[in-house]
């Protein structure tokens, strides 16, 4: 499926300076921005089948995270632009998506604003290091305190009882786990960056 994918997308005619950026990996990036919008409906129909159609985008949409990276790898794509796009549309549908369920009271505030925090306060580091010539090695937490806020995300929007589960209460125990790996990796990233900063410079 993967390869025949690939193929049709190789047909279309990008000039050959342009396949930097119009490659399928970046396409399959710029298509899960594209859900982003779409989330918006939740706050203007949060009934219990619009809520389950697009948990189900979400749901869709954060899969494409790991066909995306897998395809550029595979086909040796990887490009500056899509190192941009994949980590930028991974926060933007997630940090998105509970903002929007802040309003119809999904989710706590204070939680999504320490989730939006630790972000900010994480690039900010990578970006200092960066600068500095230092490599800072991305935590374990980090993609596990992804999962969990998809898993959370997805749960919480849902929201009603489905085939019987409670798929708040679900949500919001996740959540709380998100949390708590996201804080945990949060300080994780700023001791290597500690260490790293006065570490003698040979």
């Amino acid at each position: 499926m993967i390869d025949y994918m690939k193929r049709l997308f190789d047909r279309l005619p990008i000039p050959e300076g342009k396949k930097e950026i119009y490659n399928l990996p970046n396409t399959i990036s710029l298509t899960r921005l594209g859900v982003i919008p779409v989330l918006f409906c939740l706050l203007l129909s949060p009934g219990p089948r619009a809520s389950l159609v697009i948990a189900i985008l979400f749901i869709a949409a954060s899969l494409t995270d790991l066909l995306d990276g897998y395809i550029a790898r595979r086909y040796r794509i990887v490009t500056t632009m899509g190192k941009f796009l994949d980590p930028i549309a991974d926060k933007l549908i997630v940090n998105t998506a509970m903002i929007l369920m802040i309003p119809i009271g999904r989710i706590p505030a204070w939680i999504v604003t320490a989730i939006i925090i630790r972000d900010f306060a994480v690039d900010g580091i990578r970006n200092i290091a960066s600068a500095e010539g230092m490599i800072i090695q991305a935590s374990p937490m980090g993609k596990r305190k992804t999962l969990c806020q998809i898993f959370a995300v997805s749960a919480l929007m849902i929201h009603y009882p489905f085939f019987g589960i409670d798929a708040h209460a679900v949500g919001t125990v996740i959540l709380y786990l998100a949390l708590l790996l996201t804080l945990i990796s949060g300080v994780d990233y700023f001791l290597k960056f500690y260490r790293s900063s006065i570490r003698p410079k040979t």
